[in-house]
């Protein structure tokens, strides 16, 4: 259309050339321009605004204590030694037989030789004496258990996924019916452009 009405222009160009020239100025004919606007139109189309996915959740593991009772020490046997149980017993014993002796005495200043009688002498004298011997004694000790906390997983972590389906929507779109063009349409002008 605009190839067509460039050329429309110098062909009546050339003619007014020639017009003014043969006819000393006095225009034959006369165009004048045509302009057509474009013709939009609104279109709407479905277009994708979310191409969708997974969301992934996160539900953290949960713990709790549990309690029981352990063995700490199985039960094991010792031996002790129980001492000798001992008293002292009295006893009186004679340390001298006594009977007949010689011993110097001085009598009325005068030292002689005397044969004298003694006595039996008893002295009284401590004795320990074992009641009961030595002996070895067994001690059975029992097993020795203590209460133990211990943690423990009450539920493992879990994981959710959520399929997010995509989204669409509607959008206006304004597109181009007709383009735009410029045309000439001779005009009769009266004493001026005339056939």
């Amino acid at each position: 259309m605009i190839r067509k009405s460039t050329t429309s222009l110098a062909v009546i160009a050339m003619l007014a050339a020639v017009s003014d020239t043969a006819a000393g100025g006095r225009a034959l004919e006369c165009y004048e321009p045509v302009h057509r606007p474009a013709l939009y139109d609104t279109v709407y189309e479905d277009v994708m605004l979310s191409p969708g996915g997974q969301m992934v959740d996160y539900d953290a593991a949960i713990y709790g204590t549990y309690q029981s009772v352990e063995q700490i020490a199985p039960p094991r046997v010792t031996y002790e030694t129980v001492p000798a149980e001992t008293r002292t017993v009295y006893h009186t014993v004679r340390v001298d037989d006594g009977g007949y002796a010689w011993e110097w005495r001085v009598i009325h200043g005068r030292k002689v030789l005397c044969k004298v009688w003694r006595k039996a002498r008893y002295a009284r004298v401590a004795e320990i004496v074992v009641v009961r011997p030595e002996r070895v004694h067994r001690v059975v000790q029992p097993a020795e258990y203590e209460s133990v906390a211990r943690e423990v997983q009450v539920r493992p972590q879990q994981v959710r996924i959520r399929e997010i389906p995509p989204s669409y929507g509607t959008v206006a779109r304004r597109v181009v019916v007709r383009e735009g063009s410029t045309s000439w349409r001779r005009v009769h002008i009266p004493r001026h452009c005339q056939d």
